[in-house]
Formats: C-alpha cells, sequence, structure tokens
C-alpha cells in the first residue's frame, strides 16, 4: 500500500520499496499546477476521480441495544419501519412482521387512529353474527396497554377474572382482532417466519431473548377460526392462545412464544391492502411449503429441545399432514384435531352423565358429525377410538357414527377417500346410502347426537331440531365452530324448539336463554379445558410426546371435574372457575397416560407418581405459574427485622 504525505510545497511518496523526493511543486510545474496535478504527471493510474468529504456522524445513530431492548426503546425503535439491513445486524430479523413500512405509511396509519377516535380495527362488525360489541374490544385494548406494561398484573387479573375475560383474549374477540392484526399491531409480540427467511431460521431463533422456552403456538395462517385465510395476521391467535396456557395451565409467560410461519395468502383483499405488513404473494404450496415447515421445526426443537409446540389453524390439506409428519420425532399435538376431539369427547360423556348414564353408555349412542376438516375428522376418530375402548369392534363403532361432508353423508362407496376419513366412514348398508342430505338421515336414523364443526354457520335448521326433539328424549346438541357467527346453531334456538329437555354445549359463547320462568346456562364447548393440561402434562414428563393415549386420558378426566349440582343443571363441562384446578387434574391423568407408556422421562416426576396422587398433583401445582410480585432486591437484614 503506498502512503502518501504533502509537506510544505514537496511530495514524499513512501512506499514498500523505499522513500524517494519526487520534486516540489514550483518546480514541476509552469507555476499553474497544483501538487495533485504534479503527482498526475509522475503517476497517471489508479487516482481517484473524485474528492474526499467528511461523512457528517450525525446522519446516523448507533444503537448498541439488539434485539427486543431496540423494540423496546422509544428512541431507537422505528417499529415496522426498521430497514432489512437494521433487522439483521441488530438482531430483529423474526421479531417483526416481514413487510418494512416506510414513514410514510405509518404516518397514514397512525393519522388514521387519531381521526378515528378509537382507532382502525376497534369498530365492531356486525356484533349480533359475530358475537363481539364495541365494548368488547374497548376491554381488549386495555387488557393489552396494560399486558404492555405489567405482565404479572396483567395475567393476575386473567385469573382472578377467567371467565368474565376469557372471551376478551381469545374467542370471539380474537377472531376479529385477527382479520384486523395489521390495524391493530402496536409492538413485537412473538416471532415471525416467513419465505424470505429460508436458510436463515436457526440464527434467528437465538433473537428470541429466551433461553428456556416451554411451549410454543405456531400457525400458518390458512384457516383462522372460521374465518379463512388472514396470512401474517394469524399471528393473534398463538398469543391468546399463549395467554390462556399461562392464566389456565401455569406456564411462565417468560417461557412461552407465539410464532406464525408466513408462507404468504391467497387472501386477495389483504394483498392489495397497503397496510397489511405480511408477504404479498400467494400461498407457497408443495415442497416450497413443507421445506419452510421443516427448518421451522429443526430450527425451534434444537434451540429448545423441551418445549410442547402446539399447531394451531392450518388449512385442513396441511394439518394432519404435518401432525403424522412430526409425532413420532418432537412433542408436538394439533390442537384443532386433538385438542378439539377431546373437548367433543368430553362433552359426550359429560352428556351421558347428565342423562345419568357411564362414560360405556357412548357405544349406545348415534352420533352425526358434520364436517370432515381437520377438527370433524379429529372428534369422529376419537368417539370411535372411545367406542372401540369400551367393547365395540370398528366396523360397529362406525355404524354407529354418521359423517358429512360439503357433499352430504360419507359412505366407503364414496370413491377417492383419504384414508383417515375411510378409517371414519361407513358402511353402504341400512336405511341411508352415500350423499344424503342431513335432513333425511335424521328422518331415518333418528341420532341421539348432533355435532357441528364445519363453520358454515346456521345448519341446524328448525326443521332438523324441530326431527331431533321429535325422535329422542334428550337430543344432544353441539355447534361446536367458531366464531359466533359460524355455529351451527344457537342456544335460543335449541331451547325454543327442544325445550328443557335439550342438553346443549357449543364451541363460542353464548347467552342464557329464560323458558317458562326457567334460565338455562349454554356449556361452552371450548378446548381450553384440554390444552393447557395436555401442554402442561406433555412438558412435566419430558418424554417428547403427546401420544393418543394421553389424549383419551385428558378427555375422560373432564368427567371427575364436574359437580353433582353442575349435574343437575344439564352441564356437560366444569365450571371455568376453577379452571386452573382443571388443568391440574387434566395434566394428572395424561401424566399416568404417559408413564403407563414408559413415556415420562422426568426422575422427581417419577419419584411423586411413585408416592400417590395426592404427591403428584403437589408436584404439578409446584410448577404452574403464580402470578405475584417478587423482590427485584435482596432485602437487607433490618427491613427483615
Amino acid at each position: 500500500m503506498i502512503r502518501k504525505r504533502l509537506l510544505s510545497a514537496s511530495v514524499w511518496v513512501e512506499s514498500r520499496g523505499g522513500i524517494g523526493f519526487l520534486c516540489e511543486a514550483a518546480r514541476c510545474s509552469s507555476g499553474s499546477s497544483s501538487i495533485f496535478d504534479a503527482i498526475q504527471k509522475a503517476y497517471k493510474s489508479d487516482l481517484p476521480s473524485t474528492a474526499y468529504h467528511a461523512t457528517d456522524v450525525s446522519d446516523c445513530v448507533i444503537s448498541r441495544s439488539r434485539g427486543l431492548d431496540v423494540l423496546h426503546d422509544p428512541v431507537f425503535n422505528k417499529g415496522t419501519g426498521h430497514s432489512l439491513v437494521e433487522r439483521e445486524r441488530l438482531g430483529l430479523r423474526g421479531l417483526l412482521p416481514p413487510r418494512v413500512l416506510t414513514m410514510e405509511e405509518q404516518l397514514e396509519r397512525n393519522m388514521a387512529r387519531y381521526l378515528s377516535g378509537s382507532g382502525p380495527g376497534l369498530v365492531a362488525e356486525d356484533p349480533e353474527e359475530t358475537g363481539v360489541t364495541d365494548d368488547m374490544l374497548r376491554k381488549w385494548t386495555m387488557l393489552t396497554e396494560l399486558q404492555d406494561r405489567n405482565e404479572t398484573l396483567f395475567y393476575r387479573l386473567l385469573v382472578d377474572n377467567f371467565v368474565e375475560m376469557a372471551p376478551i383474549v381469545y374467542t370471539p374477540t380474537v377472531g376479529h382482532v385477527c382479520k384486523n392484526y395489521h390495524k391493530l399491531y402496536r409492538r413485537p409480540r412473538g416471532m415471525f417466519f416467513c419465505s424470505a427467511d429460508k436458510g436463515q431460521m436457526s440464527t434467528m431463533m437465538y433473537n428470541w431473548p429466551s433461553d428456556e422456552v416451554s411451549a410454543i403456538v405456531v400457525t400458518d395462517g390458512s384457516r383462522i377460526l372460521g374465518l379463512g385465510d388472514l396470512g401474517a395476521n394469524g399471528l393473534g391467535i398463538p398469543v391468546g392462545k399463549l395467554d390462556l396456557y399461562v392464566a389456565a395451565g401455569g406456564f411462565d409467560p417468560r417461557n412461552v412464544l407465539p410464532c406464525v410461519i408466513d408462507v404468504g395468502t391467497n387472501n386477495k383483499e389483504l394483498r392489495e391492502d397497503t397496510g397489511y405488513m405480511g408477504m404479498k404473494h400467494p400461498r407457497l404450496m408443495g415442497d416450497e411449503y413443507f421445506a419452510l415447515m421443516d427448518e421451522f421445526m429443526n430450527a425451534v426443537t434444537t434451540r429448545w429441545p423441551r418445549a410442547v409446540v402446539q399447531f394451531e389453524d392450518f388449512s385442513s390439506d396441511h394439518a394432519r399432514v404435518l401432525l403424522e409428519r412430526y409425532r413420532d420425532l418432537h412433542c408436538v399435538f394439533n390442537d384443532d384435531i386433538q385438542g378439539t376431539a377431546a373437548a367433543a369427547s368430553a362433552g359426550l360423556i359429560g352428556a351421558l352423565q347428565v342423562k345419568g348414564r357411564p362414560a360405556s353408555a357412548i357405544t349406545e349412542e348415534k352420533v352425526v358429525v358434520m364436517g370432515t376438516g381437520s377438527a370433524g375428522v379429529g372428534v369422529a376418530t376419537m368417539i370411535i377410538r372411545m367406542m372401540m375402548k369400551h367393547g365395540l369392534t370398528h366396523r360397529e363403532a362406525t355404524s354407529r357414527l354418521y359423517i358429512f361432508d360439503v357433499n352430504g353423508l360419507v359412505t366407503q362407496s364414496r370413491p377417492d377417500l383419504e384414508d383417515a376419513i375411510r378409517f371414519l366412514a361407513r358402511e353402504e348398508d341400512g336405511p341411508v346410502k352415500g350423499g344424503d342430505p342431513l335432513l333425511d338421515v335424521v328422518k331415518k336414523v333418528k341420532p341421539t347426537a348432533l355435532l357441528g364443526l364445519t363453520g358454515a354457520g346456521r345448519l341446524f335448521t328448525d326443521d332438523i331440531l324441530t326431527l331431533m326433539s321429535n325422535s329422542t328424549e334428550r337430543p344432544i346438541i353441539m355447534p361446536m365452530s367458531n366464531p359466533t357467527s359460524r355455529l351451527e346453531c344457537t342456544h335460543e334456538a335449541v331451547r325454543r324448539i327442544c325445550g328443557e329437555r335439550a342438553i346443549f354445549s357449543c364451541g363460542s359463547p353464548q347467552p342464557d336463554v329464560t323458558i317458562g320462568g326457567k334460565t338455562f346456562h349454554a356449556s361452552q364447548a371450548n378446548n381450553m379445558y384440554i390444552f393447557p393440561g395436555i401442554a402442561l402434562g406433555a412438558f412435566l414428563a419430558r418424554g417428547n410426546v403427546v401420544s393418543d393415549n394421553m389424549i383419551v386420558a385428558a378427555a375422560e378426566s373432564l368427567r371427575d371435574m364436574i359437580t353433582a349440582e353442575e349435574v343437575a343443571k344439564g352441564q356437560v363441562y366444569p365450571d371455568l372457575h376453577d379452571i386452573r384446578k382443571i388443568s391440574c387434574h387434566v395434566a394428572e391423568e395424561v401424566i399416568k397416560a404417559a408413564h403407563e407408556e414408559g413415556n415420562v422421562i422426568n426422575q422427581l416426576l417419577i419419584q411423586a407418581l411413585e408416592k400417590g396422587d395426592k404427591e403428584l398433583r403437589r408436584y404439578i401445582k409446584s410448577n404452574m405459574y403464580r402470578p405475584e410480585y417478587k423482590p427485584l432486591v435482596s432485602p437487607r437484614l433490618s427491613d427483615v427485622q
């Protein structure tokens, strides 16, 4: 390298070959040339063509923080405005939605909020259909702001007022939140992974600050509740779900991680929305899709090998495939398939209890299941397994089950059935045949239970409810779809037509109904009875598996928690006021089932199991987070005295 020095009017060049005097400017020029001209004459090559100007350092603000510390600092935080370079170098990749917004776009977004008062996305859309009111959105906003300021106080409030607040932090309010997530987004909560992150996910995982993660809920946004493809907006579901993991299941909020895999969206309205923060290309499919999911699973289980991973709201064409792809290798379960199945089966067993019948009487029921999506297939499979557990053959069990899809009754005569659905389909015999509509089947076979898992709205019409009321003494009606607008029927319709004889439960909250001076409460067939306990039991077991027997154990455990008073009122699920006690009991039964299969590795848990139920319960409770203030500094001895 050549080093140039200018001393007075003389030019020196110091090189690897030594130092030589070139000239004096006055002697090497005609008097008009500069020193630089003299150098140009001596050295004709490798010279700059422009002048040097010192950089104005005020153009760059140096941040010594990284990751969430940057995003929580109002001086340095740009939110979605951080460039891709900044995201990479400051450890922000994955902590922000994929799309970078300009300041002009951010200004437009905030001005809209300023002018609208409550803000875009905070006005209820058709409350009668969705079940979400302006007041519920006001409460959601208040709780979200509290969570941003003080998580301990937020979770204490949620635990102490669970029945009141669960519909605010989860269904039905979370459905509206997801539809408008790009308008409501304020600060990072969880991680975004997208198609542009291919090959980088293992590194990105370390941008999340916690070295201990116990539970992860992940979605690809393809089937959010009954609302369809919401792309990156789907992150609202894992966020709300994990709030219930903490409040109901006792998971430490520092150790949970909501994730969305943004593989694009087929929702044209979102792609054309200038404020949408996700990837604006159509959804990846085939090998590209599964390669991205494989990379995520490898990365997340390498970073946190003991974590329970729950799949949430994946479309039917991917949900079961992904579950079967990973369940033998990682501690995973799908709440839409397995959690819903356990909740529905628990409701049927609870209904039998209301009838005064034992759980084994499920073999005598004739059950209609509407829907062959991931939830419908999961529920029907669980019912068949429970019937077989209590003595029926597979063919006998399917003969008591009537599965419907968009084309009517599904039977073995249907060509090209998927294996999962073929396992459920009845033989083509008896008074009904494949393709028959629901009304005809109800007329001919007089089922005792109707379960709706279609997300298609009011399929249980007044005519069908009237037939159910006339054909069985205690009809079991369970519209389990979410959100409220997608329920197959309402509580009011069931009570109006079937009266007090009906045993009713639903997937989204429904108001009480008063008939003849008597008020009837709607049991909510919600997965929140099940998934916190399944995840807690699986995590404590450390067996790296969630088996079918563990799911069945969770379903059967709920019956133990229903009080005699609740049975007398016709309730098929226990009171949610005791949700932490319920989750503890579910976890207890899940752990016992895992132990029978040799899937408990945790030595402390094995010791507790050997000492009996009381010690097992104590151990589970000791591992459940309690939202209480802990000292942040060590107390002085004088303070203690």
